[in-house]
């Protein structure tokens, strides 16, 4: 396709001719209505010209008969660029005037006319021919018939320069506004090219390059700005994909090689039912393992691709923090710290019951994990684990609060990514998923996952949207 057929393709070039299209029969109506008021305007004119003479020549005759008459339009005749006159006898046979050869019957039936005629100064062979008037018969008594008139030359002549500048200037529109549309057209598809040229790019695999942006704030900048918000977007999930693909092979590797190991182990070394028993639950209890890591990947894909939306309810977070609480206190127990739940009042969330929960016990598993008691403790005091369920304005919080040895500033930015576990916590057993799966339930519900300094420890908030009452059962 030519560049010149690309630009009459565009929906600009062709919007352009429909506005261009409208606007030339606007123009043209509009010249034409004015040329119209012009010849009436004109004609009004003549008429009260005429009406005013023929009032004045008729007291003349009223006054002196057909002889002051006929001095009066004898003497009008002769004035430079007057009037037309013509005083006839009952018979049509002309006593004065300054008018010839009018057509048969001119002067028959009294009333308004339009004529052509012939000065009485102007020969019947003159080259200028014969001319065009608006004249008025007037029958006076006696039978004598009086014609007053104007020449209509100035009339035609000023109807045809309007006309003639009504076509001048409709061609003008239509030549301008086809060189306007042609350039505006130009501007708009080299913007629009510059964007498949990005798109190109883009589809070719370079996730990094973005729709340019003139800067104007029209609706093509606005396009291109929301696009490019959808292309980080992107970029950013086909970035954590990978990421995800790369940790998967990284971090799942060494237990399967393990649990390989121990499979290659039992059938090599085991020679008795109990060895065969201890090596077969040692590879259930990894295989368990693997299984969670599994479980916490599809459930961290569920809640960031929105389908738990579908499973959306009202409950009381208060009660998600007792019961999470009571499920942990054997474990927190267990290892010598103390674990409370604070949760003085109702906490209506609207969301997904089973998310939510799972969240908070991720935070509240990690806490126990990482809080160790300190046997060199002056006091004595056991280390303690405060989990709360607060109302916030129009937010609820679920915070759970150590005083363990916390997570400096500069890493809890990378903390809640999937498979990220920091060098102090690699003895520990675990994924590194727990927090990525509690920062994506929040994003899920509208809130958000805040990690602060607990001063010592780690404080884990939840913040999640207050919802409405919550219907007791």
């Amino acid at each position: 396709m030519t560049a010149l057929g690309k630009l009459f393709r565009t929906t600009t070039f062709k919007l352009t001719l429909v506005y261009l299209t409208v606007f030339a029969l606007f123009a043209a109506f509009l010249l034409g209505y004015f040329a119209l008021n012009t010849r009436r305007l004109i004609d009004e004119q003549i008429t009260d010209t005429v009406n005013a003479e023929i009032t004045g020549l008729s007291e003349q005759y009223r006054l002196g008969g057909i002889r002051r008459l006929v001095i009066a339009v004898d003497s009008r005749a002769r004035r430079p660029g007057s009037s037309l006159y013509l005083v006839t006898t009952f018979q049509g046979e002309s006593l004065a005037g300054n008018v010839t050869a009018l057509p048969p019957g001119t002067l028959d039936n009294a009333g308004w006319i339009e004529t052509n005629y012939r000065r009485l100064d102007e020969s019947e062979t003159a080259d200028r021919g014969d001319h065009h008037a608006l004249v008025r018969v007037f029958q006076l008594p006696g039978g004598f018939r009086l014609l007053v008139g104007r020449d209509l030359e100035e009339r035609e002549r000023l109807y045809h320069i309007v006309l003639a500048a009504g076509r001048w200037s409709v061609i003008i529109v239509i030549v301008l506004g086809l060189a306007g549309g042609l350039f505006v057209t130009r501007r708009v598809l080299r913007r629009v090219d510059a964007m498949t040229e990005t798109s190109r790019t883009i589809m070719a695999g370079d996730l990094g390059e973005r729709l340019p942006i003139a800067g104007t704030g029209d609706e093509i900048d606005r396009l291109a700005e929301n696009l490019n918000i959808m292309l980080e977007r992107i970029e950013a999930l086909m970035n954590g994909l990978k990421e995800v693909s790369d940790n998967i092979a990284h971090d799942l590797k060494t237990p399967l090689t393990r649990l390989r190991n121990r499979a290659e182990q039992a059938l090599r070394t085991s020679g008795s039912e109990s060895e065969y028993r201890g090596s077969l639950e040692a590879i259930i209890e990894e295989s368990d393992g693997l299984i969670a890591t599994f479980n916490a990947l599809l459930m961290i894909a569920r809640a960031e691709s929105g389908q738990a939306r579908d499973n959306m309810t009202d409950f009381d977070a208060a009660e998600i923090a007792q019961d999470v609480g009571e499920l942990y206190e054997p474990l927190a127990e267990e290892k010598g710290i103390v674990l409370t739940v604070e949760a003085p009042a109702p906490a209506p969330v609207k969301g997904n019951r089973e998310l939510v929960s799972q969240a908070l016990a991720n935070l509240v598993d990690n806490a126990i994990k990482y809080t160790e008691p300190k046997p060199d403790a002056a006091d004595g005091a056991k280390p303690t684990i405060v989990v709360q369920a607060l109302n916030d304005g129009d937010r609820v919080l679920l915070v759970v609060a150590d005083n363990g040895p916390g997570i400096l500033e500069a890493d809890r930015g990378r903390v809640v990514e999937r498979f990220v576990r920091l060098e102090r916590s690699r003895s520990q057993p675990g994924s590194g998923l727990g927090l990525s799966l509690a920062a994506a339930v929040a994003r899920l519900h509208g809130g958000e996952l805040r990690l602060e300094d607990n001063q010592p420890g780690l404080k884990s908030i939840i913040a999640l949207p207050r919802g409405g009452p919550v219907q007791s059962t």
